[in-house]
């Protein structure tokens, strides 16, 4: 993330606030999460006004904004510490600024911005959806190409004889090619239990707002937000599927 001075601060007094209150770490939020809370907040815009709850062109323009946040453009514009509030309350309230800011005018944070979520439901679904995108765009293909490369060095080294060790002593005789057959497995069935853990991360609670009810949302408006995200236009090109909770509350859990 970019740490260039911000010329014009986009953000309102929530993230002033939480920017004085957690100053912990000095790390800001991963961009992914932030570039997700974008989207989700575009999505939500445009749900909202096919619903009618949102005046359609004030949704276009909210929309419009959540889209350029989910482009990266505004990522310096998020200087909450990580270590904040657990619900990511801050955070939460720091996209709906921004968004409003650039927005335009007649935009409002909550009224506008946030309707129908709540930073219980938003904020998990964020994270979630930023940690299936680099985990499947990123670290699994990363541990694949290490596996292949030890895997090759187990090969090259196959003739190589050296001691084995246990317990910090000499043992029996190993290959150095055996050795690095064992790291080569380690990391293939690394990212196989890293990947089998996707389906329960591919759940997110959006819809159910503060407390997993869904109430001041509008019902049919998590299916709607899901819709838009998975389009093509909205996310990027190889991120999992995903889909409603089974259950709101420990899918928003220990986020």
């Amino acid at each position: 993330m970019s740490e260039q001075t911000v010329e014009r601060e986009l953000w309102g007094g929530e993230t002033t606030k939480a920017v004085k209150n957690f100053q912990v770490s000095g790390e800001r939020i991963p961009a992914p999460v932030v570039h997700w809370l974008g989207r989700i907040k575009a999505a939500a815009a445009r749900v909202n006004g096919e619903l009618g709850q949102l005046d359609p062109e004030l949704a276009e323009r909210v929309a419009a904004a959540g889209d350029e946040v989910a482009d990266g453009r505004y990522d310096d514009h998020f200087p909450i510490d990580v270590f904040q509030t657990g619900s990511g309350t801050s955070s939460n309230m720091n996209a709906n600024e921004v968004i409003a800011n650039l927005a335009g005018e007649g935009v409002h944070p909550n009224d506008h911005v946030n309707m129908g979520q709540s930073s219980n439901d938003v904020f998990p679904s964020a994270v979630h959806l930023a940690a299936l995108e680099e985990t499947k765009n990123e670290l699994l293909p990363a541990l694949e190409r290490l596996s292949g490369s030890l895997a090759a060095k187990s090969d090259e080294f196959k003739d190589i004889v050296k001691a084995g060790r246990t317990h910090l002593m000499d043992a029996v005789p190993v290959t150095l090619g055996q050795e690095f057959a064992g790291y080569a497995a380690q990391i293939r069935l690394g990212g196989e239990r890293v990947n089998a853990t996707l389906g329960h991360v591919s759940q997110i609670p959006l819809g159910g707002t503060a407390t997993g009810t869904g109430l001041n949302t509008h019902p049919e408006f998590a299916a709607g937000v899901r819709a838009k995200l998975r389009a093509p236009a909205s996310r990027s090109s190889g991120c999992p599927s995903f889909r409603r909770a089974r259950r709101s509350c420990p899918a928003r859990s220990t986020r």
